[in-house]
């Protein structure tokens, strides 16, 4: 800039000496006539570029006038700009602070205000309303502003779509859960996490043959865990097996039962759903013809744990297994539990009496709040009250013990 400043000035330099010593070597000043109209202007030459060159000047001040108040606004509005959008950023930050913190009421109105970010919107107004429903406030009014059309989905993902089912979900407004899930449910096969939601939904709504052939897939998803996995199991096969009985008959949940994979009876969760509502509806050979096989093959301790809280009212054969078992492992904690509670439910006091004073007299301790809770109850039901309290003393410490830790 300063270079074309000096040729300007150069130039002008050479234009007035030029037109100073122009007219000396012709010897005259030179005139200019300026003809309008019926009026004529006459003025030297020397009197024109004086005043063309103080015009000339004059536009230049000007526009360098003019281009500094340009730069100066432009740098005003910027300046102002960013200012905005460094609050918004300051407020953004903070809020994802407040949030991790468990400060939801700070975290809502700070996210709130930062949503005027166009980057930050979706993410602000989704952390906003799971702050205000973690307040048990409105938060559909953010639920709004978050976008879920198809263009959102392809540029950003399903999590606004997840958060808003999640958030749904939550509040017990399970209608708006369904219709948002229904709209993307092409997505379901592809997302572990759209399917998980789908699975919670199903079992809330009951629908449990959509909630098992969901499962399948289920199955398939490596990022889906295998406990939550059986836990949807248990729940869906529960309802299905109650659901079949309650509309038709027992044959009809024994015809069901047969018609499952062979994996899928042998799936710990559904056996154990399926034992259940046998136990519960007092299908006791069913029941039985369940549950040797799987006895006579020394199930693991925690699938006895599982059998030994059924409601079992005629476990006899039962019993002469857990047994026949004891005979070969006469010092297995899991079979002289598992002997205690069976019967205390065939109601076979002083048997259980013997299992679980047996458990008791291991030199590892073995047992646990449900086996003294067991002992206690087939002591009083003998008349034996004093040694029923102590029982429940020793069962008061242990509850008292982890407190302590």
């Amino acid at each position: 800039m300063k270079r074309l400043i000096l040729m300007l000035c150069l130039i002008l330099l050479a234009i007035l000496t030029a037109i100073a010593i122009g007219p000396m070597l012709i010897d005259g000043k030179g005139y200019i006539t300026v003809v309008s109209g019926d009026t004529a202007y006459q003025t030297t030459i020397l009197s024109a570029v004086y005043l063309l060159t103080a015009l000339f000047l004059v536009l230049l001040a000007l526009l360098f006038v003019l281009r500094g108040g340009l730069r100066f606004s432009l740098g005003g509005w910027h300046k102002l700009t960013r200012a905005s959008q460094r609050r918004a950023l300051r407020n953004f930050n903070k809020g994802i602070t407040a949030y991790v913190i468990d400060d939801y009421a700070q975290a809502e109105q700070l996210l709130a205000k930062s949503a005027q970010l166009p980057q930050f919107e979706q993410t602000a107004y989704l952390l906003a309303a799971s702050a205000a429903n973690k307040q048990d406030s409105g938060s559909s009014h953010y639920l709004e502003r978050v976008g879920t059309d198809k263009h959102f989905i392809k540029n950003a993902g399903l999590e606004g779509v997840l958060v808003k089912v999640k958030i749904f979900i939550g509040q017990g407004e399970y209608s708006k859960a369904r219709e948002l899930i229904d709209s993307y449910h092409k997505y379901i096969g592809h997302d572990a996490r759209l399917l998980a939601l789908e699975l919670d939904l199903c079992l809330i709504e009951q629908r449990f043959e959509t909630a098992i052939e969901h499962l399948k897939a289920a199955r398939k998803q490596k990022t889906l865990a295998r406990e939550k996995i059986a836990v949807w199991e248990r729940e869906a096969f529960t309802g299905m097996f109650n659901d079949t009985i309650s509309r038709s008959d027992q044959n009809a949940l024994f015809a069901y039962w047969k018609k499952l994979p062979r994996k899928i009876q042998q799936s710990e969760p559904v056996l154990l759903a399926y034992c259940r509502v046998l136990a519960e509806n007092k299908l006791n050979d069913t029941l039985t013809d369940i549950l040797l096989p799987v006895l006579k093959k020394d199930p693991g301790q925690q699938l006895l744990r599982a059998f030994q809280v059924l409601p079992v009212h005629q476990g006899d054969a039962l019993i002469a297994q857990a047994q026949k078992q004891l005979g070969k492992h006469q010092q297995e904690a899991k079979w002289l539990s598992y002997l205690g509670h069976l019967a205390f439910n065939s109601e076979q006091w002083q048997m259980s009496e013997r299992a679980f004073n047996s458990l008791l007299a291991l030199e590892t301790p073995s047992y646990d709040a449900s086996d003294l809770e067991a002992l206690a109850s087939v002591l009083s039901q003998q008349g034996k009250f004093e040694q029923a309290n102590k029982i429940l003393t020793r069962r008061i410490k242990m509850q008292a013990s982890p407190a302590k830790a």
